[in-house]
């Protein structure tokens, strides 16, 4: 190795360290400043500002497989991630992605961090005997969304487009109901989510970023909120309606990957309202594929799919979201400081996400300067990046997601995350990356 070239690999690691820093001192001036807040007025309506969260230091069943997982991530993650072939390499990264979240949600016990997540007050297992006829629910379901209707819908249900709930309700429906069945539901495909977003990356920049971003989006810190929130598996639903747009669009079988990406897409924005913002990714992906048009009817075919199946049974989502934003604001929404949140909200992001991907952020942000050229991998990989941080910075520009973005903003994050194929020294960062896992899942309580 030349002297100029440990130069450069020195000063790209002090860069990054200083990311990580930087990304610390908000997170910690986040905490501090957002602790005299809440103890001053209460406004901030959240337990460890920033996170919806309180201080309880706890181990648990899960405890031992948490640091026996990250160990093994760590250790051989990188060098499996490079020598494993393709598919066992993307059914390897689901096994341990699993392992990762079941044993993180297992820190709790399984009441506490599986069974009973999904059943509080504000979740949507709250409702399910509400949904004994499902149009017919369906076309009243707006008429329940703000706090003074009777019968008011529990917030999570009230701020979603129903196919969250009726998710749940045919789970109910086909025996598999209960808190324990939802949770078991949710963390299982949302941990699909890293394997489409592997997928994504192969099949729109290259191989070699996939791989190298593999063991990272095994180890994140998000699992701690994939397991176990729904919005773990509206993660999963939006990764793959991108990661088979991003096979239409590069002429992968057009047709029937096409019809499967609209059909995500759609169920997608009848997940969650905030999801739409995917929309900037999508367009990302169309900029880097190659066949853009022939895969479009099939997407648009796809996509009306569930829009139309819910307007038939009378839901009407314009409606639906009106009302929502009103709720919002008759809520936490509207107490909540805007001024506070516009920032600190970066600070979930930074907990979400960890300092690798922060340190990855730095180096995406500087590669499509390195390399105007739209062919290189590197550079493809960095718009696709950054198409997810913009879709990220729109939420939050618009004040309403003010706190729980850690759970939220799930969907998003998990496109920041093959940044980190751009670091090296991989090992240390995976260390940094579970240890703050670890630390989240042990010394706070995380509940929504």
């Amino acid at each position: 190795m030349t002297r100029d070239l440990r130069h450069d690999l020195y000063r790209d690691l002090r860069h990054d360290l200083y990311a990580a820093l930087a990304a610390t001192l908000l997170v910690v001036t986040a905490v501090l400043v957002g602790s005299a807040i809440q103890h001053r007025d209460g406004s901030l309506r959240v337990g460890w500002p920033p996170l919806l969260a309180v201080w309880d230091p706890h181990v648990g069943p899960g405890t031992p497989a948490a640091l026996a997982v990250a160990a093994a991530v760590v250790a051989y993650g990188p060098a499996l991630a490079v020598r494993l072939p393709w598919r066992a390499l993307l059914l390897t990264t689901w096994a341990a992605g699993l392992a990762w979240t079941w044993s993180l949600a297992l820190v709790d016990g399984w009441q506490r961090g599986v069974a009973a997540r999904l059943t509080t007050r504000n979740e949507y297992l709250q409702v399910i005997d509400r949904f004994h006829d499902i149009p017919a629910t369906l076309a009243d379901f707006t008429h329940h969304i703000l706090l003074e209707t009777p019968g008011n819908w529990p917030a999570h249900v009230a701020g979603h487009p129903p196919a969250a709930t009726v998710t749940f309700v045919l789970l109910d429906r086909v025996g598999l109901g209960g808190g324990g069945w939802a949770g078991t539901w949710c963390i299982t495909v949302g941990t699909t989510a890293a394997v489409a977003v592997l997928v994504a990356v192969r099949t729109l920049a290259d191989e070699s970023l996939a791989r190298r971003a593999a063991p990272f989006l095994v180890l994140g810190p998000a699992a701690v909120w994939v397991g176990t929130s729904a919005d773990g598996y509206f993660t999963a639903v939006a990764a793959w309606a991108v990661a088979f747009l991003a096979l239409a669009v590069t002429g992968h079988r057009p047709a029937w990957t096409g019809l499967a990406s609209g059909l995500l897409f759609g169920l997608t924005v009848y997940l969650s309202y905030g999801l739409t913002l995917f929309v900037v990714i999508a367009g990302a992906v169309l900029l880097l594929g190659r066949h853009r048009v022939r895969p479009l009817p099939f997407v648009l075919a796809g996509f009306l799919v569930v829009p139309v199946a819910f307007t038939a049974a009378g839901f009407d989502w314009w409606e639906a979201y009106r009302l929502l934003v009103r709720r919002y604001y008759q809520g936490a929404g509207g107490v909540r400081p805007y001024g506070y949140w516009v920032w600190a909200n970066l600070a979930c992001t930074v907990l979400i996400v960890g300092p690798a991907t922060v340190a990855g952020l730095r180096r995406t942000a500087t590669t499509p300067r390195a390399g105007r050229r739209l062919g290189r991998p590197e550079v493809r990989l960095a718009l696709l990046v950054l198409a997810a941080l913009l879709a990220l910075l729109a939420a939050d520009l618009s004040g309403m997601s003010k706190a729980e973005t850690e759970r939220i903003w799930l969907p998003f994050a998990m496109w920041l995350l093959p940044a980190c194929a751009w670091l090296r020294g991989a090992r240390g960062w995976l260390a940094a990356q579970g240890v703050l896992a670890l630390l989240i899942n042990h010394l706070l309580m995380t509940w929504w």
